[in-house]
């Protein structure tokens, strides 16, 4: 880990980025809209002594950011370093493991959950999970019955910067999701989900209205 690194973490873990140890700090300088890092300097060190800081610690300007940094570097050097010399190897393996098997795989099954409950309701019709053979063989993972037809449903995570290559998922499951169609009658359909607003959701909806014409075209097609 570099200086740089350590400096920031404890900076902003014991809050000494707040305006109550630097001012208020993008008010300042678009308040002073500086041509130099001189002009900034002068001005940061006038204007946030007259904001009061300098009377509530009872120290100039520049004596106050040299407390700040001495209380940084107590931090650093008694508290983190005592965190940092506790943990073992031990902890490093279980949390590697933690990380990526138990967290991803809680996140993965939430996302997975929270789309196809919205799905859902988005169709008014339940979802099926679909049989381990299903997932393995068609890459679904869950169906609409039909009759005795079905469409297939496969959940994919992405972010909307990704979403111009869902193109190369289809590509790539084409001949397990024909091969679905040709043994069960309904096409596959692909719903992406995305965070939104802190949400999982659906990032393309269009998807919906998709799958509903599909389960038209089945249920009038007859047995």
């Amino acid at each position: 880990m570099s200086k740089e690194t350590i400096l920031n973490i404890a900076f902003n873990r014991w809050q000494f980025n707040r305006p109550r140890y630097v001012g208020t700090l993008s008010e300042a300088i678009r308040a002073c809209a500086p041509r130099s890092r001189e002009d900034w300097e002068a001005y940061y060190l006038r204007e946030e002594a007259i904001a009061g800081i300098e009377q509530r610690f009872g120290a100039t300007m520049e004596e106050h950011l040299r407390e700040v940094g001495r209380r940084l570097y107590a931090k650093i050097s008694e508290v983190l370093k005592a965190e940092v010399e506790s943990i073992t190897e031990d902890d490093c393996i279980q949390y590697v493991r933690e990380v990526v098997i138990d967290r991803f795989y809680e996140g993965y099954a939430t996302e997975r959950r929270t789309v196809y409950e919205r799905l859902e309701s988005l169709l008014g019709l339940r979802l099926v999970p679909a049989p381990d053979e299903w997932d393995r063989s068609y890459n679904v993972d869950f169906y609409v019955p039909v009759g005795n037809k079905a469409v297939g449903i496969q959940i994919k995570p992405t972010t909307y910067q990704n979403l111009p290559e869902q193109h190369r998922w289809h590509a790539w499951m084409e001949d397990s999701h024909r091969q679905f169609q040709e043994d069960h009658g309904g096409r596959v359909f692909i719903v992406f989900s995305v965070t939104s607003d802190g949400e999982k959701t659906i990032a393309n909806p269009e998807v919906v209205d998709e799958i509903r014409v599909e389960i038209e075209r089945l249920q009038s097609s007859g047995p």
